[in-house]
């Protein structure tokens, strides 16, 4: 009987035993660093963004979440650096268009299709055409028809080279017949001082990144490149609106981990964004940013990449822009 209920006890402990393995994670939830690499310096759109997730998240799961910056040549630095990381889930990319563009217009040691993980598509923001308080610019008309009038001298600027504004600007010169001279940033809050310190005439910025400024007058907004009005600005007509039908520029954000992260830890990444970008008090200082959380992640961020590699080729040719 002894040697009976001994077997049965020993029986019982290995059946804890083993319910305990199955139910623990593959990813185990104790505390770790995560370190996110984002594309351009601090201050910026996907420096707020990522530190509001970042927050959250080591509110909510206990992680840390370490934000680090690794900007230049169009989010390529930043972008090898994550393809080259060990596929554990404790590098992530902030991705965002520039990732894609970089990789159409130069020679690059990643495939934004295949070198990494979707994790999610987070934020889409609007971009604006402004100028400073001093300007005499106050529609869009009026700063295409001075860089007509003096073709070179004036300048628009944007973080660049090679990014979803860069492009947008160049479409804009190229409908509206204007010779604007293109200066690029390494970042929006470096465009944006520039912009206030009359370095430049106008230039192409995330609402984020300029709104503020906008708001307290030290900056002035001709019109937003995106398809609709932005809700904060009802008054700001969009560029399609002032005399280029269908134009748009859209600037999104998203998450991505190295090529073959296993699946369940691709899985709870995409639990622990989604659930901190959705959380009510991110979303609202997200929203006051102009940051406006479209969560669409796994299989339809991967979807969403493939469609705009095919766009960005397109529209790359047809503005001929020149590839390394």
């Amino acid at each position: 009987m002894r040697k009976l209920l001994a077997l049965t006890a020993s029986a019982l402990v290995l059946m804890i035993l083993s319910i305990a393995v199955l139910d623990h994670p593959a990813w185990p939830q104790a505390a770790r660093t995560i370190r996110v690499v984002i594309t351009v310096p601090p201050g910026g759109s996907i420096d707020i963004l990522f530190r509001l997730l970042a927050d959250q998240i080591a509110s909510t799961r206990g992680q840390t979440v370490i934000i680090e910056s690794r900007p230049g040549a169009g989010g390529v630095i930043a972008a090898e650096a994550v393809a080259r990381a060990a596929p554990d889930g404790n590098t992530l990319l902030s991705n965002n268009n520039g990732i894609i563009i970089s990789s159409i217009l130069r020679k690059v040691n990643y495939d934004p299709l295949t070198s990494f993980e979707p994790i999610c598509y987070l934020v889409s923001t609007p971009q604006v055409v402004v100028v400073n308080s001093a300007s005499p610019y106050r529609t869009l008309g009026d700063l295409l028809d001075a860089a007509r009038a003096k073709p070179g001298e004036l300048s628009l600027a944007s973080v660049g080279p090679n990014t979803t504004q860069h492009l947008g600007i160049e479409r804009l010169k190229r409908l509206a017949g204007a010779n604007l001279t293109y200066v690029s940033y390494p970042g929006g809050a470096a465009t944006a001082n520039a912009l206030l310190g009359s370095h430049i005439t106008a230039a192409v910025l995330n609402w984020s990144e300029v709104g503020e400024h906008v708001i307290s007058g030290k900056a002035r907004a001709l019109a937003t490149m995106a398809l609709q009005r932005i809700e904060a600005q009802p008054d700001l007509p969009t560029v399609s609106e002032s005399g280029f039908p269908d134009f748009e520029t859209d600037v999104w954000f998203g998450l991505v981990a190295p090529a073959k992260t296993p699946k369940e830890t691709v899985s709870q990444l995409i639990d622990w964004f989604r659930e901190a970008l959705l959380s009510p008090a991110v979303k609202t200082k997200l929203v006051a940013q102009a940051l406006f959380p479209d969560p669409k992640c796994g299989a339809d961020f991967a979807a969403h990449l493939r469609r705009q590699s095919d766009s960005f080729t397109q529209l790359i040719r047809e503005l001929n822009i020149k590839t390394e």
